[in-house]
């Protein structure tokens, strides 16, 4: 067994090596294709991110779960997986929006327990695991808790902000903030720059599982709006939606019903 400070090492390399694939491609001027399953665009720059992670992070004995790559059932017999997204919020990349990242997870027994997340275009880097803590850029960082809804800043969707699926929650008296990436929405919450998160639409394990750790690590909570945990390394690795945030705030936004509508 790999040792906490070891796993952390072996996150920061990646996410340092991967930014270095995505570096000769300009955000807002890569060209890209869709992927006919999900309408979702891809480009060079994920696959080459992807290839790299691929040969750096996992180890005899580890699984693999990638949104660029096939799925392979051999990691769920495996304890220790790694689940990673190459560029999580590749619209916003190829928007020129600086809200993508690198998003890399370690899951044990079916718990995210580490994680990194890189945003090349802001600088910004947050790493942490479970019992060992988070950093921002090098600095000890936490989760904002409250349980005062009127002074929480709530990061959304883009897209479903864009769609009126926030309109709901108007009455609700947060500040909804739109913002791209899942992964990095997750990541900002656990170094403490908003309150909370969620998502009204399915993710996959490769949006969430590092931010998730990132959380958990903080000393937050990821649940499903219905206030169960999330399981990691599932044969379908998707989730219906996602809550994150302090435990105070989250109570206090699962008392809202986020699943009801």
């Amino acid at each position: 067994m790999a040792s906490r400070s070891d796993d952390l090492a072996r996150i920061h390399a990646g996410l340092l090596a991967a930014a270095e694939a995505v570096r000769p491609y300009t955000p807002g001027e890569v060209a890209f294709e869709t992927k006919a399953e999900r309408d979702d665009p891809v480009t060079e720059a994920d696959h080459a991110a992807n290839g790299v992670l691929l040969d750096l992070l996992p180890r005899n004995g580890e699984g693999w779960l990638s949104e660029e790559s096939a799925d392979d059932p051999d990691r769920l017999g495996r304890d220790r997986v790694w689940v990673v997204d190459p560029i999580d919020g590749t619209r916003e990349f190829v928007q020129g929006i600086p809200e993508w990242c690198i998003s890399i997870g370690l899951v044990e027994g079916g718990v995210p327990v580490a994680g990194g997340i890189l945003n090349p275009a802001t600088g910004e880097l947050v790493l942490g695991a479970v019992e060992e803590g988070v950093t921002y850029n090098g600095t000890p960082a936490s989760v904002l808790d409250t349980d005062d809804l009127t002074q929480a800043t709530v990061l959304a969707s883009r897209s479903e902000t864009r769609r009126g699926e926030w309109e709901r929650f108007e009455r609700a008296h947060f500040q909804v903030e739109p913002c791209g990436s899942v992964a990095y929405k997750l990541a900002l919450v656990a170094s403490g720059r908003a309150e909370a998160t969620f998502t009204l639409v399915p993710k996959s394990e490769w949006d969430v599982a590092a931010g998730t750790a990132l959380v958990r690590a903080a000393g937050g909570r990821v649940t499903l709006a219905d206030g169960s945990e999330p399981r990691f390394n599932q044969a379908h690795p998707r989730f219906p939606n996602l809550v994150a945030a302090g435990p105070r705030m989250s109570a206090a936004l699962l008392r809202l019903g986020l699943n009801g509508a």
